[in-house]
């Protein structure tokens, strides 16, 4: 069984949403600072934004986006199509960045796409309805995935990306160029789309995975172990994730990846010929995201879980009497209530070994 649960500070009022299930480690990390990027492209050479005030960034092909602490987005980069000119507003949650589209999730649950739309990627509008819990955006296609489990997608569909899979148990997606994988509650991996470089066929079999990430033609999983493999096109060694079980989080580019490891320091591996695949050196960085020719990450601080302001929302309808433990002895427990609305009810955590049943 697992939960998406949004953590909100009554200080800072940032937002990080993160993906519980029975047994499993709870590693989160609180991204709350500045954007700094590396490699080429128009994202980076023309200067990110400044401020330390952002939670969450998105690499597009030639832009970026991130969202703020006060729920609003900055675009930069590429902007030929709109795609870097993001609506107004500050009641944003999630955001996503395709070639030349982006999208953002909203606190109601509903979805807004802008940008290129020769694919039908951005418009006519995403799906209608408030019920949608997280986004993805391949190159031309975009997925969302919805509060019963259930996938949607819309877009470029020519080799079957915008088309998921039946079902409603699932719990996280991610688009590539002509590719999407899907994580399943069990922790299996499912993926559908062009298979030329095997991004489809190879994707693990196993059932021990706790996120997913999709580049051009290759796929990233991180294990339950804190353990990172790799799937898909070879020519640059994209597909050969480094060894190690100290990762908490990962990213995907067009041909190189990112993985975030436990200390805060950045790893990443495949095509490197601007630099986008060499991360400064540092052990502060809280979240990544990579791109064609360049990455980004987020310099903040460890997101702490015990802090006494801190208060959680959450939206499932498995039921209620679900109880959230913490198994470092410091007894911080909180029943989960069933009702399908988003529902604030203080939940003391510390992150570490933090499971639900």
């Amino acid at each position: 069984m697992q939960f998406t649960l949004s953590f909100k500070s009554r200080l800072a009022g940032a937002v990080v949403a993160i993906t519980i299930s029975s047994l499993l480690i709870c590693q989160s990390v609180f991204a709350d600072g500045p954007i700094i990027g590396w490699g080429e492209g128009i994202a980076v050479d023309r200067g990110v934004p400044d401020g330390n005030d952002y939670v969450v960034i998105a690499a597009g092909r030639g832009h970026g986006l991130a969202l703020k602490q006060d729920g609003s987005i900055v675009g930069w980069g590429n902007d030929n199509n709109g795609q870097a000119t993001p609506p107004p507003g500050n009641d944003y949650m999630a955001i996503a960045a395709g070639f030349n589209h982006s999208l953002a999730l909203k606190e109601d649950g509903s979805i807004v796409a802008w940008g290129r739309d020769r694919d039908l990627q951005a418009y006519p509008p995403p799906p209608a309805g408030n019920d949608y819990v997280a986004i993805a955006a391949g190159d031309s296609h975009s997925l969302a995935l919805k509060q019963d489990g259930s996938i949607v997608g819309w877009g470029y569909d020519r080799y079957g990306q915008a088309t998921p899979p039946p079902g409603n148990d699932y719990v996280a997606i991610a688009g590539g160029s002509c590719f999407s994988v899907a994580l399943k509650e069990d922790g299996s991996i499912v993926a559908w789309g062009w298979d030329r470089y095997a991004q489809v066929g190879k994707a693990p079999r196993d059932n021990d995975y706790v996120a997913i990430a999709a580049g051009d033609n290759h796929g990233v999983a991180l294990k339950q172990d804190g353990s990172v493999v790799g799937w898909g096109a070879w020519e640059f060694d994209q597909d050969l994730a480094p060894e190690g079980n100290n990762y908490v989080a990962i990213a995907a580019g067009a041909d190189h990846s990112l993985a975030l490891k436990q200390d805060g320091s950045i790893v990443g591996w495949g095509r490197n010929h601007r630099g986008q695949a060499a991360p400064p050196a540092g052990n502060n960085y809280v979240a990544i995201a990579a791109a064609l020719h360049y990455s980004l990450a987020i310099v903040g601080s460890d997101f702490n879980l015990s802090d006494p302001n801190l208060v959680a929302w959450w939206q499932f309808d498995e039921g209620a009497g679900n109880i959230a433990y913490d198994s470092s002895g410091n007894g911080y427990h909180g029943v989960l209530y069933g009702d399908p609305q988003w529902q604030p009810e203080r939940l003391v955590l510390d992150g570490i070994d933090d499971y639900v049943e």
